[in-house]
């Protein structure tokens, strides 16, 4: 296959058909000579901020000269998104000859889309020699295809509803399915709270016999006057601080994915994978992760990128894949403490199997104009739908536009000199308005 041929044959396989469990993972993986076994790993889950975690990792340790694979998902507009090595995505050939020999190696089996390239990730990082590989899980963490390794450490950011469908429709079920990523004396770093996973990661760690390093008590981050914040470990987990940090991307939740990524280095540091103290800030601020509380400023006669400076010649654009309740808590939260405009324009679209209610009244009640739309896909939901999900009394400020382009233009024809677009909720949303504004992100 070609690389366009490997990409048609990944989506025809079962793309929105979750099938949680390890048996096909497993035997896939034994029949290729399993050669995850050969890679040092970092396993991230949690509801929120698995990604950003996992990108800081990345880039941190590629300031400090190391080799380090990067596996996440969902992407935003390419499928070569989900595999980075530092920097630099898969390449389209070899994509294309690791996809044609999974799918040889298959014959007429078929497993899962999110089973395939998680098998095309363990193949391409064995065969490039690096000196870790971070892996974000998909969905949970205890029947995720991803969790077929025994990592160095286990990250797990938080616990909040979302995916009940299959995790459960209590936050004591979705946190035991994270949880389920716990090895056997592997330590865990986590900011799980009291009535929000807590209970159940410690169980499961005390189960494992694998140290818990938890936010806010062997570790934690604190904001200095400067406006710089600083990461200070208790004596029961290690004697050190790095003073002076800054974190590049918005909002206050990142200082917090942040910490964890340096408790995650401490550890990574007793096994030989150490970063320096001046590393870790020019890392810092090299930390991006598009798609999530990105924003910039664009020519609004040619939609070219320039430096944002409120002019009217400029747009402001915030993207965000707030998709969950307490992701939507975060967006709206940075948008009363970090962002400054004069009116909020919002482009809103969903999952029709997301709790469309709770979330759109979240974000809606801040937007003086509400564009509901619908990326392309099954599972979208109908701006109709959509519309029916927000506050009566706000029902006035919507329009509908079942095209993303078509919303986008409105909006930017509605937004002022000193206004903001956020184009938020669903990532299928995301990608498709980052491409009509930014092009791709892999080229």
């Amino acid at each position: 296959m070609d690389y366009q041929q490997a990409w048609d044959y990944l989506d025809s396989l079962q793309f929105h058909k979750i099938k949680l469990g390890l048996d096909a993972m497993n035997s896939f993986m034994a029949s290729v000579g399993n050669p995850e076994r050969s890679l040092k790993t970092i396993h991230v889950a949690g509801t929120n901020g698995k990604g950003s975690v996992s990108v800081t990792l990345v880039t941190l340790l590629s300031e400090a000269g190391y080799r380090v694979g990067l596996y996440t998902s969902p992407h935003l507009s390419s499928v070569r998104e989900r595999f980075r090595i530092n920097d630099t995505y898969i390449g389209e050939e070899k994509f294309a000859v690791l996809a044609t020999r999974i799918r040889g190696v298959l014959g007429t089996d078929r497993i899962t889309y999110f089973e395939f390239t998680t098998a095309l990730a363990f193949l391409w990082f064995a065969e490039e020699n690096l000196d870790l590989v971070v892996l974000e899980t998909g969905l949970g963490g205890r029947l995720d295809a991803t969790n077929i390794v025994t990592p160095l450490v286990s990250v797990i950011t938080n616990v909040s509803m979302d995916h009940e469908a299959y995790l459960g429709d209590t936050i004591s079920s979705v946190a035991g399915e994270k949880a389920g990523i716990i090895k056997f004396g592997v330590p865990v770093v986590s900011a799980v709270k009291k009535d929000a996973g807590l209970a159940e990661v410690e169980s499961k760690c005390k189960e494992k016999e694998s140290k818990l390093l938890l936010y806010g008590d062997a570790f934690r981050a604190t904001r200095a006057d400067t406006g710089y914040w600083n990461w200070v470990a208790e004596e029961s987990f290690i004697k050190l601080s790095y003073k002076n940090l800054r974190c590049s991307m918005k909002g206050d939740y990142q200082i917090e994915n942040a910490a964890l990524a340096l408790a995650t280095l401490v550890l990574l540091g007793g096994v030989g994978l150490s970063v320096s103290a001046d590393q870790i800030r020019r890392g810092l601020v090299k930390v991006k992760w598009p798609g999530r509380l990105e924003y910039f400023c664009l020519e609004r006669a040619s939609r070219k990128q320039v430096q944002c400076s409120g002019g009217t010649g400029t747009l402001a654009y915030l993207l965000d894949g707030a998709h969950n309740p307490a992701g939507v808590e975060s967006l709206v939260q940075t948008l009363s403490k970090e962002c400054n405009y004069q009116r909020l324009i919002l482009v809103w679209g969903a999952m029709a199997d997301k709790d469309l209610q709770k979330t759109v009244t979240l974000v809606a009640a801040l937007a003086d104009r509400i564009i509901l739309t619908k990326p392309k896909g099954e599972r979208s939901a109908e701006p109709g739908l959509l519309l029916q999900n927000v506050p009566a009394h706000l029902q006035g400020r919507c329009t509908l536009h079942s095209n993303v382009e078509k919303a986008i233009q409105e909006a930017e024809g509605l937004a002022g000199a000193n206004d903001l677009i956020l184009i938020a909720g669903s990532l299928y949303l995301i990608g498709a308005s980052r491409k009509i504004l930014l092009g791709d992100l892999v080229e």
